[in-house]
């Protein structure tokens, strides 16, 4: 079997706070206890919520038991990637051929830089001399045989300045007191523990085919693995086209007429870059910088694509609404880049006879600047238990950002279809038994007798069919805040589907499924 070719690793470790920190406009703390979390797990953390015991796979709860002033920062992949796409250009610039394995690793073939610098360990200390010139210290280097070895190489090294050199042929044996963890793969680790096998050299002391018989190919793959024969190969990246542009305004203007027609030669010869690589842009990222460092910064969406009146359209606005009272001394430059492309011809196609409609976008624009930023908004359903908070209003153009991330677990949400009718504010019912008293909610959620008639609007309806209660309780710590509540769902006599809401003795509705 053929020796893996020697690669070249670069590991930043914890990336997601870094990239945090790169990106945010006002950087927190260098020491701010900081952790990122995906499905309420921990996936990277700051040295200081490091120092208070938070690690990568804690549950939310844990860790904020652990750093009560732990800021919470949900995953963000795209972040991660933006971020992470200058580094690796100012990489290529003095070794090209990077593959990103993902944000924060990425790796070289080690032959070509080893030969240019004088040496695999010379090499690998220009580099991070190159990034910490960019403000990027904590990285971690190493060489071995494989992309895999030379990760777990970078990962095993004890600071920033040491390099790991894994000698060729000795993959094998640095892998061996490595844990089964290391593969990344908790179903099979955990297998493997549960058979007295705990360690990479255990596993790759085992027979090839008993693990193809017990674990498959993949198994077969990780066996390779874990025995120092990693035979992917670095596979470099194709650069992406530079499509961005910069305007820097000498002296900076503060009138924003002025920075539109200072911004139309710029945005026709972005519409034309993109033009002349079959692309479209979808969403475009606009900053404006002042000359004493204020900065604005905004994602824009555009249903079909961006042209050059567009883009100058989205400037403007940005003036409008960020300009007050942030550039004290007038705007120096406007960035714009593309956050979202497209190809062309598949662009077109997905327009026609489906999508968003061209004219409506350009209709809509025109009322938006008449009446305002926020004079045109769209809904979108963000995070959280309650229908009101869920229903978000977007300005006309702008990305959908809100405050609760619906991707998070929200335990006693209401689960899909949700009610077409939403009220912003519950309106206030009343539900009675075949008696006529009120229905109540008791201890352990048993009702008082079935609900059967709903009282809304002076109308009285009889209740055919209804479900529930499920319970909803928050912030049960607070007892300024804490609520407890109780959902049902119920149908009437003329087949309307209502939500409910039963709360300290009283009924409101909270939607209705048209």
């Amino acid at each position: 079997m053929q020796a893996p070719a020697r690669s070249l690793v670069l590991w930043f470790p914890d990336w997601p706070v870094t990239a945090l920190r790169r990106e945010a406009t006002t950087r927190p703390r260098a020491d701010a206890a900081i952790a990122v979390f995906e499905k309420n797990i921990v996936t990277a953390c700051s040295a200081a919520a490091r120092a208070q015991g938070v690690r990568r796979g804690q549950r939310r709860r844990d860790a904020q038991a652990l750093c009560p002033a732990l800021t919470v920062v949900a995953a963000d992949p795209v972040r991660d990637a933006r971020a992470f796409a200058p580094l690796v250009a100012r990489i290529e610039e003095h070794a090209p051929g990077v593959q990103i394995v993902r944000p924060g690793l990425c790796a070289l073939r080690a032959r070509g830089p080893a030969r240019y610098y004088g040496g695999e360990e010379e090499a690998a200390r220009t580099l991070l001399r190159l990034l910490a010139a960019d403000d990027v210290l904590d990285v971690r280097a190493s060489v071995a045989d494989g992309i895999f070895t030379a990760d777990q190489a970078a990962r095993t090294a004890p600071d920033a300045a040491t390099v790991r050199i894994v000698p060729p042929g000795e993959a094998g044996s640095f892998l061996a007191p490595l844990s089964v963890a290391a593969l990344d793969d908790d179903e099979l680790a955990g297998l493997l523990s549960r058979l007295g096998v705990h360690t990479l050299g255990d596993f790759a002391a085992m027979p090839v085919s008993r693990v193809r018989e017990r674990f498959g190919e993949r198994g077969t793959r990780l066996h390779a693995l874990a025995a120092g024969w990693d035979s992917q190969p670095v596979v470099p990246r194709t650069p992406p086209p530079e499509l961005h542009r910069t305007v820097a305004f000498e002296p900076p203007l503060d009138l924003a007429d002025q920075i539109a027609f200072g911004m139309r030669v710029a945005a026709e010869e972005f519409v034309a870059q993109l033009g002349a690589h079959n692309l479209v842009c979808t969403e475009l990222r606009v900053v404006l910088t002042g000359e004493r460092a204020e900065r604005s910064e905004r994602v824009w969406l555009h249903p079909g694509s961006f042209d050059a009146a567009a883009v100058v359209d989205r400037v403007r606005w940005q003036l409008a609404e960020d300009g007050q009272g942030i550039f004290g001394s007038g705007v120096a430059s406007v960035h714009i880049e593309p956050e979202a492309v497209d190809d062309a011809a598949h662009h077109a196609k997905g327009l026609f006879g489906a999508g968003s409609d061209e004219r409506v976008h350009h209709a809509l624009s025109r009322v938006q600047a008449m009446l305002g930023h926020r004079g045109v908004v769209t809904p979108v359903i963000g995070g959280g238990r309650w229908l009101a908070e869920r229903q978000v209003l977007v300005p006309w153009g702008d990305r959908a950002v809100t405050a609760k991330d619906r991707s998070r677990p929200w335990p006693g949400s209401l689960p899909d279809p949700l009610p077409a009718t939403v009220y912003p504010e519950p309106r206030l019912i009343e539900v009675t038994d075949i008696a006529g008293a009120t229905v109540t909610v008791g201890e352990r959620d048993v009702l008082s007798a079935p609900p059967a008639v709903l009282v809304t609007g002076g109308q009285r309806r009889r209740i055919r069919e209804w479900a529930g209660p499920w319970p909803i309780s928050e912030r049960g710590w607070d007892p300024l805040r804490r609520r407890r509540a109780h959902r049902f769902q119920v149908v009437d006599d003329d087949g309307g589907a209502w939500l409910l809401v039963a709360e300290e003795g009283e009924w409101r509705a909270e939607g209705r499924y048209d």
